[in-house]
């Protein structure tokens, strides 16, 4: 058992996503191409689908309050994604990345950050069974993100300085120039980096970072690693047809930082205060949706001059 959850239901579910992933790159995208809105929405609508008929199985095989803790925890995974996803952007256009090779990248860096995903999971399920106080640390550090995040006016990070980038130049023999959407190459007889393998690993560590904020996000809603690294899995597998959907609204609305902002702060105060105050699952919901939905509203008929 692990986490009171079988190991033929965790292979069950692991062997299904291997097995998404694997029509999604062998058979639909099994032809480099730019993916077109109408494709990621397509592919948007399907993922959807997919986590809310899982979360129809949730709420039948363990319960309402399961049900809820899974809906709860996509939807807090999804919303911080939107971050993730202007972030992506901007190190597509740093590193001029063709449109046809992004989503080979975003398929990859998708592999990657499930394994690192599951680390931290079960890392901090296991900090927090073992040191109760933990609890505390990761409400604290959830409210001190958020407030820092309504401090900073925009999204901002520094390629060129990154420490991942600058071991990877200095490791690793790079050549200058794209090999279509090869991310190693031979050369004289040498293997050799592409500049896609830096963008691969940019997106790995970046993606790294946003979990420190999202995995003790949703360890507020519930400790059950089950539901946490499912809720996760399908916002994050949601997230590459997303970027395509939304990469070129992203700029539209204005205030979703300060809903990502409050979402934060909301969850890390319930996470210090569940001890002495029990807040309902579906509260955290409806909050979570309200935040959303007036950031959104105040973005289109209120927004700022450019």
């Amino acid at each position: 058992m692990l986490a009171g959850h079988t190991f033929l239901e965790w292979m069950a579910f692991l062997g299904f996503i291997f097995f998404m992933l694997f029509l999604d790159l062998g058979v639909f995208h099994k032809k480099v191409h730019k993916v077109s809105i109408k494709e990621s929405l397509t592919w948007t609508g399907v993922w959807i689908a997919l986590a809310l008929a899982f979360n129809f199985y949730i709420y039948q095989r363990m319960g309402s309050q399961a049900g809820l803790e899974f809906l709860t925890g996509y939807i807090i995974e999804k919303s911080l994604s939107i971050d993730n996803i202007f972030v992506i952007s901007l190190i597509f256009s740093y590193f001029k990345v063709a449109s046809k090779n992004q989503h080979r990248v975003l398929f990859w860096g998708v592999l990657g950050a499930l394994v690192f995903r599951i680390i931290f999971i079960f890392a901090g399920v296991a900090l927090i069974q073992k040191f109760q106080w933990m609890i505390y640390v990761f409400g604290g550090f959830l409210i001190y993100t958020g407030v820092k995040m309504l401090q900073e006016n925009e999204t901002h990070i520094e390629i060129e300085n990154n420490p991942v980038i600058k071991f990877a130049k200095k490791h690793f023999r790079i050549t200058h120039h794209f090999e279509e959407e090869k991310f190693t190459t031979i050369h004289n007889g040498k293997r050799y980096m592409t500049p896609l393998f830096l963008v691969l690993i940019m997106i790995e560590s970046t993606d790294i970072i946003f979990a420190v904020d999202s995995i003790p996000a949703i360890l507020a809603v519930t400790p059950d690693p089950f539901i946490v690294f499912t809720s996760n899995v399908f916002a994050i597998l949601g997230l590459r047809s997303l970027y395509f959907a939304l990469n070129g609204l992203m700029e539209m609305f204005d205030y979703i930082s300060y809903a990502l902002s409050g979402i934060l702060i909301f969850v890390g105060g319930k996470m210090i205060a569940g001890p002495f105050l029990h807040i309902p699952t579906s509260l955290s919901v409806v909050v979570i949706i309200l935040m959303l939905g007036i950031s959104v509203v105040a973005s289109i008929y209120f927004p700022k001059k450019k």
